[in-house]
């Protein structure tokens, strides 16, 4: 199984904006591409004064679910997540392989 990992640190004012758009939006729309299994969206517990940081991690079977992913619906979902918050998150993707 694979873990596609966005860990997002997100403003503090838009917070709860950003908050309200991944759980009712963005990861119900990731899931709906039928590439991933299970999700889990967890707070990264961090001391910092100018935002809250949040790991949203995806599973799926393969390493071409998420090849396929990447090549038919990641641009998209990416390009909305930015148009949307700009210049107030910061993101990085890492990838786990569960053993």
């Amino acid at each position: 199984m694979i873990i596609y990992n966005v860990t997002v640190k997100i403003d503090n004012d838009i917070h709860d904006d950003w908050m309200d758009w991944m759980r009712s939006i963005h990861i119900p729309e990731v899931m709906a591409t039928s590439k991933f299994i299970d999700h889990q969206l967890a707070k990264v517990l961090v001391d910092d004064e100018d935002g809250m940081t949040y790991s949203i991690q995806y599973k799926c079977q393969s390493m071409s679910h998420l090849e396929d992913y990447y090549k038919e619906h990641a641009p998209e979902l990416q390009r909305q997540h930015t148009e949307r918050y700009k210049d107030k998150f910061v993101a990085f993707r890492t990838l786990l392989e569960v053993l």
